[in-house]
């Protein structure tokens, strides 16, 4: 007895049960897609203290363990802070004295998500960091501790002298005499007097005073400088502590560039001046001022410095940094000139397109005390 007709019923139902529905089954759901993390917070500066570090995943994670995440060069903090479900902070601290990039590491699979899926791939990042033991280095000074009475070290310090007006309108004539500057009790006494002078250019003035400087014996690129002074004090009078760049005796100024690190003018007795020039930029263009807030500059000394580095230039009253200047500051079409090195000058001028001539308030003499000078690598 033939089979045929069995068969051929049992294909004809299988075909029923998988043609049925109009199309193929349903496919499964896809599951979700692995978080992904980028690390930011980091710059190409180097840093001399902890750097937050932030993790940001591509969705809610469950935690963030912050062992899991490897360090070289710098010490990460034992924990970390929830921004939110898919933002975590880590600080960074460099070892003491420590110079050189910390290295950050993300592996993949290291964390996963609230549903328990682990992220897909890694992610690094590095933070370069400068803390080397005793900070700047000391490449030149001044203490002025020789004996009292003596004439400011001539290896250290060279006289500009004469008068005719130095380009501002200054009613000085400026002497290499001890009567100008001489060293005094540690200091470096720098003395306005009101007298009838005539010095070797034959120019005669009604005041006298000193201006040295350090060019062709000290110059330097980049770094800090600064010194500890008290400013004398009356209308008329205009101390400075400043630089000129080392081509100034070619290149002339202001193409040389000028730095001014302190500058005050006696009818603004509480106002610090701090500013930079040159082509293109002279005058009151780049000038920043800060005021105490009581008193006057003359009453103490303080700190007036420049921390000079390729591209910046900031200035400080004794711990505030009160101006910043860049080469995106200059006004249009003007040239940075500040990638050579620099000399300095002290120097008290009288009178003066400026701050005016003296008046009968102001009292003679004046003096500017220097307490040190000190220039420091970067």
């Amino acid at each position: 007895m033939t089979r045929w007709p069995l068969v051929i019923s049992m294909l004809i139902l299988a075909g029923l049960a998988t043609g049925c529905g109009g199309g193929p089954a349903t496919p499964a759901t896809p599951p979700p897609p692995a978080p992904t993390v980028t690390i930011g917070g980091t710059t190409a500066t180097p840093a001399t203290g902890p750097v937050t570090v932030t993790f940001t995943f591509s969705q809610p994670m469950a935690a963030f363990p912050a062992g899991d995440v490897q360090v070289t060069g710098a010490n990460p903090a034992a924990a970390t802070t929830m921004v939110d479900a898919t933002h975590f902070t880590l600080v960074l601290t460099p070892p003491a004295g420590f110079a050189g990039s910390a290295q950050i590491t993300v592996g993949a699979g290291t964390f996963t998500d609230a549903a328990g899926v682990a992220n897909l791939t890694g992610a690094t990042a590095s933070q370069p960091f400068n803390t080397v033991p005793g900070g700047p280095v000391l490449t030149w000074s001044d203490e002025f501790d020789g004996p009292d009475g003596s004439l400011p070290d001539p290896a250290k310090w060279a006289f500009d002298t004469g008068g005719g007006g130095w380009g501002n309108g200054e009613l000085e004539s400026y002497t290499a005499r001890a009567q100008n500057a001489q060293i005094q009790g540690g200091n470096l006494v720098i003395t306005a007097r009101r007298e009838t002078y005539t010095g070797a250019d034959g120019i005669t003035c009604d005041y006298t005073s000193a201006r040295l400087k350090t060019l062709g014996l000290f110059s330097q690129a980049y770094g800090r400088f600064e010194a500890r002074i008290r400013i004398p004090a009356g209308q008329g009078m205009w101390p400075a502590f400043w630089m000129l760049g080392n081509d100034f005796p070619t290149a002339g100024w202001p193409a040389c560039g000028e730095v001014d690190i302190m500058e005050n003018i006696g009818i603004q007795p509480a106002t610090l001046y701090g500013s930079i020039h040159g082509p293109g930029f002279i005058g009151g263009n780049l000038s920043t001022t800060i005021n105490l807030p009581t008193g006057a500059l003359a009453d103490d000394f303080h700190i007036y410095a420049v921390e000079w580095q390729a591209g910046e230039i900031d200035l400080y009253l004794d711990s505030t940094l009160y101006a910043a200047y860049t080469p995106a500051s200059l006004p249009p079409g003007s040239t940075w000139v500040f990638d050579q090195p620099f000399f300095l000058i002290l120097n008290v001028a009288v009178g003066g397109g400026w701050p005016g001539p003296p008046d009968a308030s102001t009292v003679f003499p004046q003096t500017m005390l220097v307490d040190y000078v000190r220039v420091y690598s970067q």
